[in-house]
C-alpha cells in the first residue's frame, strides 16, 4: 500500500465464500485504483455488492439475503480486511443455513447490524440508479437517507422508528373499515409518535439540504461543463405546519384511504430545468450528469464529515456518459481525491486508456484471476 494514504480508508482484500456466482475467490487489492474487467454476467458487480456488504451490512441490489446466496448452497461468508485511519479493521458477514445474519468487526459481533452504519463509509453508482432522477419520490428519499444515516447514528433509529410506527397505522387504518372500529384511542398513540420521529427526520433532512442541493448544482455544473438554469429544492408538507397539525387535518381522508397520506414519507427533492420538471425535459446526458452531481456531492459530504474518503464504487460508468463528462468524474475521483475507487467495465483497453490517462499508478483485475499493475 501507498504511504500517502495510509491513514485513509483502504479495502487491501475481500473474500467470497458462496456469495451470489462464487464459489470460493479471495481478491487482494494493491493500488488505490482498481478496475475490475470480464464479460457481463461474469460477477463484476456482484464483487462491488460484496463490497457494498461490508460498509453497509446488506446488499445494494437486493433486499433479501437469500438471494444472495450461490445456486444450490446454503448460506455465503464474506471476509473483508480493511485499513481504517492506520488501523486494520477485519470485517465478516455471514448468512447461516437458518436465515441468520451475523456481522463482526475485529471478530467482535454487532448487537444491532445498524451500529456499523457509517463507520466504513461508501458511495456506490450503478446503472438503474438513474430511478433516482427519473423515478417516483421514494427513490430520492432512499438516496438521501442513506447518506444521513452515514452521518447520524440518530437519525437511522429515528427513521426506523418511524417506519416501524407507520407499518402499524396503516395497518390499523385498514382494520377501521373491516372491524369498523369507532375508538381512535390507538390512533391517537400512532400519531404521537410519528410526530416525535417524523419530526426529528424532518428537522435533519432541512438542514442538511440546505447545503447539500447547492453542492449538487456546483456539481452538476462541473460535469456538465456548462452553466444551466437547474433549480433543486426540498419539498415537505412539514414546511407549511406542525406534524401534529398535519396528521389531524388529513385523518378523515387517512381513514377513508386506509393509509397515512401525510409525513416526511412524501418528501421529495424536487429538480426543475429552465423552470420546467427537470425529468420531463432534460436530455439522457442532463439526467446522467444529475445523477453523477448528486453521488459526487455525496462522496463529498461524507468526506468532510469522516474527514477521509469514502469508498467508491463505479459500476459501468462508461456506458453512462460520453467521452468529456467521463474525464471530467474521473479527474475529481481519482485525482483530486486519495479515495480508493473501484470501475467496473467490460473493455479492459478502454478501461486502461482512461486509467493512462490519469498519470496514476493502478491496477486492472480481471475475473480469470489475471491481475497487473501498471505505473
Amino acid at each position: 500500500m501507498q504511504a500517502f494514504y495510509q491513514d485513509l480508508l483502504n479495502l487491501n482484500n475481500i473474500s467470497l465464500t458462496q456469495f451470489k456466482n462464487y464459489q470460493t475467490r479471495n481478491f487482494p487489492f494493491t493500488e488505490r485504483i482498481v478496475g475490475i474487467c470480464g464479460q457481463n454476467g461474469v460477477g463484476k458487480t456482484n464483487l462491488l455488492d460484496a463490497i457494498y456488504y461490508c460498509c453497509f451490512t446488506k446488499s445494494y441490489f437486493t433486499r433479501s439475503d437469500s438471494q444472495n446466496v450461490l445456486h444450490n448452497t446454503n448460506g455465503f461468508r464474506i471476509e473483508g480486511h480493511f485499513t481504517l485511519q492506520g488501523d486494520p479493521l477485519k470485517v465478516v458477514c455471514i448468512l447461516r443455513e437458518t436465515g441468520r445474519k451475523e456481522f463482526s468487526a475485529n471478530d467482535e459481533p454487532y448487537e444491532k447490524l445498524a451500529a456499523h452504519i457509517g463507520r466504513l463509509p461508501c458511495v456506490i453508482i450503478a446503472p438503474d440508479d438513474v430511478q433516482i432522477i427519473t423515478g417516483g419520490s421514494e427513490e430520492r428519499r432512499r438516496m438521501l437517507d442513506a447518506l444521513l444515516c452515514q452521518l447520524d447514528p440518530g437519525y437511522l433509529q429515528h427513521l426506523m422508528d418511524y417506519n416501524k410506527v407507520l407499518q402499524q397505522r396503516n395497518g390499523f387504518l385498514k382494520s377501521v373499515a373491516d372491524k369498523r372500529i369507532t375508538n381512535y384511542n390507538l390512533l391517537d398513540v400512532y400519531d404521537e409518535q410519528l410526530c416525535r420521529y417524523g419530526a426529528y427526520v424532518y428537522n435533519k433532512r432541512n438542514e442538511f439540504l440546505q447545503a447539500f442541493l447547492p453542492l449538487v448544482s456546483s456539481f452538476y455544473t462541473q460535469i456538465a461543463g456548462q452553466t444551466e438554469s437547474l433549480v433543486l429544492h426540498y419539498d415537505s408538507q412539514l414546511h407549511d405546519c406542525s406534524f401534529t397539525d398535519l396528521l389531524q387535518r388529513t385523518r378523515q381522508k387517512d381513514i377513508i384511504v386506509q393509509r397515512t397520506s401525510g409525513g416526511i414519507h412524501r418528501d421529495d427533492i424536487n429538480c426543475q430545468l429552465n423552470n420546467q420538471p427537470f425529468k420531463a425535459l432534460a436530455s439522457q446526458g442532463q439526467r446522467k450528469s444529475l445523477l453523477f452531481a448528486m453521488k459526487l456531492a455525496e462522496f463529498d459530504t461524507l468526506k468532510q464529515a469522516k474527514q477521509f474518503p469514502p469508498l467508491l464504487l463505479l459500476d459501468d460508468v462508461f456506458e453512462k456518459l460520453d467521452a468529456d463528462r467521463m474525464h471530467n468524474l474521473l479527474d475529481y475521483v481519482c485525482v483530486k481525491n486519495l479515495g480508493q475507487v473501484f470501475i467496473t467495465d467490460t473493455h479492459p483497453d478502454r478501461i486502461k486508456l482512461h486509467f493512462d490517462n490519469l498519470g496514476m499508478k493502478y491496477q486492472v483485475i480481471t475475473l480469470e484471476n489475471e491481475v497487473r499493475n501498471k505505473m
